[in-house]
């Protein structure tokens, strides 16, 4: 393939089928292998799968699902893993004759999909003010721009810093350090869009804010409650753990709006019965919740809880966990019991009889974990929601006990790691402490601004310097628009980056691409091979070794390339040792260790077969690190989401051909969408009483009333409407093709995240709709069997 083919897509040519109601199966190795021949070739392939996720390969740039202790399959990744694996290690390239062909504003002209099968960056580059198109440009003349930009600027605070959650935690350790440094905390990062919600409503309840259970507590669990989570698409290799909970005894109990085809029914391709057979069920049950239902849900359970424990006293509640390790109780129970279980199940649309049976579920359990994701944390109470889900383990004393805790699941690989590392605007005391003492240097105390804020900082002219250490910005962040234009305004924008996206193309006056070296590459620096570490979504922290010759020559690391800025930035007199750093990961990982707690013999311990898991003082000692000293339930009003008339509400998430912002291909296998994205899921009821018809194109029209009473609306247009069995009032649709309409200052309350799944929506006739295809055969209502 060139650049030349045209890799684009008319969505009048989407076809809709009827969803999977299984996930994985002989389907997903298939397109693993369509996937890598395409990008890899049958060598390269081969030789590169066989490493990924095992003791001396890499880790997988995909999620940052764990590996099971002790044991490793041939083929321990997920067909996702595969296709994130295969875009990385392409042998498709993007050199500079491609930008001298190719001007920014033809190739902002172009889908995200296109852009991102063009392949791997392999020179750096630089766009100049006035000029139309990248050119390639010196490691040392962009280090020295960058450094002249951050000098001139006349507050260190105008400077902002992004990560992406690939980063591995020593280039994330001297990416903080520098900025630390330079004298700024604005490091907005991934988790501000995503899990920072956990972290907030965790740290105020358990004292950290970090899932609690084990790979192994899973597998032993009595109980498992999943809730707005997607593990089919989203984290795949969580289903064969799942599997294994089941054949233990567990009972899962699915809480969802849309029915996920991971759990319904898994057909694991490494086993017989999940190639001939029909493979193995997943949830036992599944709560269709309705969007933004959640807390209400667990308040209501809640309720019922209490209720029980006052007919059979001790036969409910952890009366000694209650009394000596937890605060805050008797004033949370009467909140609680205050509850209305009628607007519970107004909020929730759930029956009466599937809440008294999640409740005897949860009363029957000696072991529940509690399982989340995004449909948790997106929503303004996001963060009470989680609170709520934690006190029904609290109650329990269902936390430090195997088999029992919180599980938030983590997306991007390393993006726990990331911020155990410091990348966070707002650090503890401690860690600051500590690096001054380590470093000898003075880092700033004022918190900085996070991804949100950042935004706003940039579109207001009060930071004109953005510099991302991997992902893609403009497509991970809300209001597309306003974050456009933020990014325009800034004198200089730098990206590191492997591949080709949309953030390259929205630049400052300057635009910098410095392309990096991926997991799957070979790192030498000063003559011997380099290795870097991770942290997955269970706190385990392991090796990851490339092994594949780089795309390119020019290539250069994530770590060297923040140090070797670093070097131009403060000069050869700079108390820490950024040369010494660029050339031996091993002298940071001893800095990491007398740093930050918990990574002590750092180097030692990483080289074990499966690494070392990092301290959670709740799980190992039942110990909470709060302002008191101990668990805390926490009062939070009841708050949902009543759909307006003539309106629905809509949750932004990915298609099974998506990982985050990368865009693999265009169709959702499991939800039946082939060769397209711009499309509409939506209850045939709502079709009908909006006075649509299937499969007719239509805008998206978000509204949003801000705290003065204004309503803004944001447009995203010609979208197809699919038929599907989502609630009455719930919609869904695939971002970052939906980020536009999630208004800026829409976010949850105490964690500032964008509330991505709770956008309401009017649904108006696309302009240029001149006619209604037929795009599927199928029933209305399709509801999977």
């Amino acid at each position: 393939m060139t650049d030349t083919d045209p890799l684009v897509y008319d969505e009048k040519d989407v076809q809709v089928s009827t969803p999977k109601t299984y996930a994985a199966g002989i389907p997903a190795v298939l397109v693993s292998l369509r996937h890598g021949l395409e990008q890899m070739g049958l060598v390269r392939t081969a030789r590169t799968l066989a490493k990924l996720n095992q003791r001396h390969g890499f880790d997988c740039p995909g999620c940052a699902w764990p590996e099971t202790p002790g044991h490793r399959k041939l083929a321990e990744f997920c067909e996702n893993g595969a296709k994130a694996v295969a875009e990385e290690a392409t042998t498709r390239t993007v050199d500079p004759d491609f930008f001298a062909r190719h001007a920014v504003p033809e190739l902002l002209e172009r889908t995200d999909y296109w852009l991102g099968r063009q392949g791997r960056l392999t020179h750096p580059m630089i766009v100049r003010p006035g000029s139309k198109h990248y050119e390639p440009i010196g490691w040392d003349e962009a280090y020295a721009v960058i450094a002249d930009h951050l000098r001139a600027l006349p507050d260190p605070d105008r400077a902002i810093f992004y990560t992406s959650g690939r980063t591995s935690n020593e280039a994330a350790f001297v990416y903080q350090l520098m900025i630390r440094a330079f004298g700024t905390n604005n490091m907005p990062d991934c988790s501000n869009m995503c899990h920072e919600s956990s972290g907030t409503a965790l740290a105020e309840t358990i004292g950290i804010g970090k899932g609690s259970v084990s790979v192994t507590d899973l597998e032993h669990a009595d109980l498992i409650l999943i809730a707005g989570q997607n593990p089919g698409t989203n984290h795949p290799r969580m289903l064969s753990v799942l599997e294994k909970a089941k054949a233990h005894g567990a009972r899962i109990i699915a809480i969802n709006p849309l029915p996920e085809a991971g759990l319904l029914r898994f057909k694991d391709p490494q086993k017989v019965h999940g190639v001939v057979g029909h493979g193995a069920a997943i949830a036992d049950e599944f709560l269709q919740i309705r969007l933004g239902g959640d807390q209400a849900l667990f308040q209501g359970l809640a309720k019922l809880l209490l209720e029980e424990e006052d007919r059979h006293p001790g036969s409910v509640l952890d009366r000694d966990f209650l009394d000596t390790a937890c605060t805050g109780f008797d004033q949370w129970c009467e909140h609680i019991r205050a509850v209305n279980l009628d607007t519970v199940l107004e909020a929730t649309g759930l029956s009466r009889a599937q809440l008294d049976a999640t409740a005897a579920a949860l009363i029957a359990s000696k072991a529940t974990i509690i399982c989340w994701a995004m449909g948790l944390t997106q929503h303004t109470h996001g963060v009470a929601t989680i609170q709520d889900a934690v006190a029904l383990l609290l109650m329990r004393g269902m936390i430090g006990t195997p088999g029992a805790g919180v599980c938030p699941v983590r997306g991007h690989s390393n993006v726990q790691g990331d911020r155990t590392m410091g990348i966070w605007e707002k650090v503890p005391e401690s860690f600051l402490t500590a690096l001054d003492d380590e470093f000898g240097i003075t880092c700033p105390r004022a918190h900085g601004l996070d991804a949100v804020e950042a935004i706003r900082a940039m579109r207001d002219g009060h930071a004109s310097v953005f510099m991302a250490m991997g992902g893609n910005f403009l497509s991970a962040t809300p209001d597309t628009e306003v974050t456009t234009a933020a990014l325009r305004t800034c004198a200089l924008t730098v990206q590191v980056s492997t591949k080709l996206n949309r953030s390259h193309l929205v630049h400052g006056a300057t635009g910098i691409i410095l392309p990096s070296l991926g997991r799957t590459d070979t790192d030498i620096r000063a003559g011997r091979k380099q290795v870097v570490t991770v942290e997955d979504s269970m706190s385990v922290v392991h090796l990851s070794r490339g092994g594949l010759t780089p795309a390119s020559a020019h290539l250069r690391s994530e770590v060297a390339i923040v140090c070797e800025i670093a070097q131009h930035l403060f000069g050869p007199a700079h108390p820490v040792p950024w040369a010494r750093f660029a050339d031996d990961y091993d002298s940071i990982r001893d800095a990491i260790a007398r740093v930050i707690p918990g990574f002590d013999d750092f180097n030692t311990r990483v080289r074990q077969p499966d690494g070392f898991v990092l301290p959670h003082p709740p799980r190992d000692e039942r110990r909470f690190t709060t302002a008191t000293g101990k668990a805390t339930f926490v009062v939070n009003d009841l708050h949902w989401l009543p759909v307006p008339d003539g309106r629905v509400i809509l949750q932004t998430l990915r298609s099974h051909d998506q990982y985050n912002t990368t865009i693999y291909g265009l169709d959702d296998r499991y939800r039946g969408i082939t060769a397209g994205r711009r499309v509409l899921f939506i209850n045939a009821r709502d079709i009908d009483t909006l006075g649509f018809v299937p499969g007719q194109r239509v805008d998206l029209v978000s509204e949003w009333t801000r705290p003065d009473g204004t309503v803004e609306e944001r447009r995203a247009e010609d979208f197809r409407l699919v038929p599907y069995p989502t609630p009455i009032g719930n919609v869904a649709a695939y971002y970052p093709e939906t980020n536009p309409l999630v208004p800026l200052d829409h976010v949850a309350r105490k964690s500032n995240t964008p509330v991505s799944k709770a956008i309401t929506i009017r649904l108006e006739p696309h302009a240029r709709s001149e006619d209604v295809p037929e795009i599927s055969r199928r029933e209305l209502d399709p509801t999977p069997t």
